[in-house]
């Protein structure tokens, strides 16, 4: 079954993002090419191939053009720093919860809010009273049931990750997966190249996450996760495993019909999205792409 996931929205909402994304000394007969590189890409984009494998390629037309590989360098050091500075503080916040693993779910959710790539900013004031209220969130329980009964008994989870700072949060869950469940082989897929404020292996390294769990590279700059653009170790991952989380919207809008077990877990910060989930806009999503109705 072909999949719509390219609509006008998105064209529109790409082109407004990544006209004018060119240093402010470029030449005028180089801001044209790059105008008319990144209309042609827009133009040659298939109907379904979602918006971040887009972002992906003119990413790359950037750092072609320009030498941009990534700009948001500084960004993601702060995030992952700032969160790092409270890692402890809310790790022991889950080990005192009632229900750890559905709290942890909650600040890995919270944490998506941290996307330079589909807002125009991030509020730190904000953040912090979304973690703080994180608890207040509600979560399917039914779907929890499901992840419960799949991570007792799955043997592989294949953790998708989205942006910096987030990572962290992420990184939480991992840990409390691995004490709650520690016959579960973990597996984390970061970016290959970068993409926005998207999670890399520098990032990955940063925060510590290789202490906790095999990370690999995706094989690629989607900013989500395009099955036929994965690396050979990041498709066998997939394959093999028993279930996937999968963080952030641009992982919902590239795999979202795939059949796969994954759990989506992302707030919903696109207005066509929102209308698609029929949720008010930056709703906490998690469900499960076997559970969701179809196209």
């Amino acid at each position: 079954m072909k999949i719509q996931r390219l609509r006008s929205e998105c064209i529109n909402c790409l082109a407004k993002r990544n006209m004018n994304t060119y240093p402010e000394n470029t030449p005028e007969e180089k801001k044209l090419e790059y105008t008319k590189r990144v209309l042609q890409i827009l133009l040659d984009a298939a109907d379904d191939e979602g918006a971040p494998i887009i972002v992906g390629r003119i990413t790359a037309l950037r750092a072609e053009m320009f030498g941009i590989t990534d700009e948001y360098s500084e960004i993601k050091t702060y995030y992952n720093d700032l969160l790092l500075k409270k890692e402890d503080e809310l790790f022991s916040s889950l080990e005192s919860s009632p229900d750890p693993l559905r709290q942890a779910l909650q600040y890995a959710l919270v944490g998506n809010y941290i996307d330079f790539g589909a807002l125009d900013s991030v509020d730190d004031e904000k953040l912090w009273a979304l973690i703080k209220t994180a608890g207040d969130l509600p979560l399917s329980d039914a779907e929890y049931t499901h992840l419960q009964k799949d991570l007792s008994s799955g043997k592989k989870l294949v953790y998708l990750t989205d942006n910096c700072g987030e990572i962290v949060l992420d990184k939480l869950l991992i840990r409390l997966l691995r004490s709650l469940y520690p016959a579960l082989e973990i597996t984390v897929i970061v970016k290959s190249s970068y993409v926005l404020n998207d999670v890399t292996m520098d990032d990955a390294l940063q925060v510590a996450l290789t202490d906790y769990a095999r990370v690999i590279g995706n094989g690629n700059n989607t900013s989500g996760t395009w099955l036929e653009a994965l690396s050979e170790e990041a498709s066998a991952a997939i394959d093999t495993a028993d279930l996937i989380i999968a963080k952030g919207q641009a992982n919902y809008e590239t795999l979202r019909y795939c059949g796969k077990n994954i759990y989506y877990l992302f707030l919903c910060k696109c207005q066509m999205l929102a209308k698609d989930c029929n949720v008010p806009l930056m709703t906490g999503m998690f469900i499960n792409d076997r559970r969701i109705p179809s196209a």
